[in-house]
């Protein structure tokens, strides 16, 4: 058996890992390849394409990095024609894989796609053409079952593989004074967002001195950035602690924080961390995206709860007066503290459980394959 999985984020890439550690156990003779970061590479992938650079949000950023894309699109293209794996593992990356899955289609190679494009909040017009080229879509969300009820698509809930990864290590005792500042793990991010996230921890250190802020980092190449950047933008950039490899570590010890919009703020939610959510995106893909997005949140954990589990700023809302009073509200004397907390175990409940979520993602994968290789005609 010959599966691809194709990864274009770190959050992808952490899952696509774990996807090729379940598939081995079940089929230990899988051939798995594809495009993903350090996590597919720590697994043993054998990788075409290496992603770790390739997460851009915005029009104008993926314009920018246009070349590049395409470079790799007709690679896999090519690739896929000539090894015809017998499936091919789209996780998320909606801008490069429903492309890539369109040809796959034309190649008459079958389609899994694990996190479904957010179609539910923009660009609905797209769906039939997802069920048409997709041969099994698995959803982390619940909500998203009913996204496709309207097509033929097979559709399957199968949980959210952080609930179960991020299970696996005991809870530590949290560290009272300690709050995280994530700006994200993309350049174009830190560049917008560290600034008003070092001025709100400048304007409530001034009211709460015992606050130590630790900005973690994914990787050294965002750590060298966001180290170059602090002088910068801070007047005592040694007041800000900065780490490198130890996200979720420190997601356990904080008690509070202020993050970018994405993933992260659902790994916060079930971790138990509160948090200020925060996004700035370049004028122009803003305003072409906010023609296009027709939700009433922006932060992942609010949709599904369908309420504000975190407060959350946009653009222009992105300052220091706003980010210091929301942080204060959810620190453990806050306010707010305890709805947060509330709030970030209903959002827990949701997402399905924490355990066997990727075991059964690795099932479905190998279902596919089992029942396409009876309809699925060679090249």
């Amino acid at each position: 058996m010959k599966v691809w999985i194709i990864a274009g984020e770190s959050s992808g890439d952490l899952y696509g890992a774990r996807i090729s550690r379940e598939l081995k156990k079940l089929n230990p003779e899988v051939e798995i390849s594809g495009m993903g970061g350090q996590e597919m590479l720590k697994e043993g992938l054998d990788l075409m394409v290496d992603s770790t650079e390739l997460g851009v949000v915005g029009i104008v950023e993926v314009i920018k990095q246009y070349p590049t894309f395409k470079r790799i699109f007709n690679q896999l293209v090519s690739e896929a024609d000539k090894q015809r794996p017998d499936a091919v593992v789209l996780i998320d990356y909606p801008g490069f894989n429903l492309r890539y899955a369109e040809k796959l289609h034309e190649l008459n190679i079958p389609v899994v796609y694990y996190v479904s494009p957010q179609v539910w909040a923009w660009n609905k017009k797209r769906i039939p053409k997802i069920a048409k080229i997709v041969t099994k879509m698995m959803v982390i969300f619940p909500f998203e079952t009913d996204t496709y009820k309207a097509t033929d698509l097979d559709v399957e809930f199968v949980g959210h593989p952080l609930a179960e990864i991020l299970n696996e290590t005991p809870e530590e005792e949290r560290e009272e004074n300690t709050v995280l500042l994530l700006p994200g793990s993309r350049l174009s991010e830190i560049n917008r967002l560290l600034k008003p996230m070092i001025e709100a921890a400048d304007k409530i250190r001034l009211t709460k001195p015992s606050l130590r802020f630790v900005i973690p980092t994914p990787r050294k190449k965002i750590y060298d950035h966001i180290k170059s950047l602090l002088p910068k933008i801070s007047d005592n950039p040694g007041n800000f602690s900065l780490e490198c490899g130890n996200t979720t570590e420190w997601m356990r010890k904080a008690v509070a924080g202020i993050a970018a919009s994405g993933t992260v703020t659902v790994q916060a939610a079930i971790l138990g961390l509160p948090l200020v959510s925060i996004y700035r995106l370049n004028p122009i893909s803003y305003i072409i995206a906010k023609n296009l997005v027709k939700i009433p949140f922006f932060t992942m954990p609010n949709v599904i709860a369908g309420k504000i589990v975190y407060e959350e700023f946009l653009q222009g809302d992105v300052r220091a007066d706003k980010l210091a009073p929301a942080l204060e509200k959810i620190l453990p004397e806050g306010r707010s503290h305890h709805t947060v907390v509330a709030n970030m175990a209903e959002v827990v409940e949701k997402l399905g459980g924490k355990k066997g979520t990727i075991k059964r993602a690795a099932e479905v994968i190998i279902e596919t394959v089992k029942k396409t290789s009876q309809t699925t005609p060679t090249k």
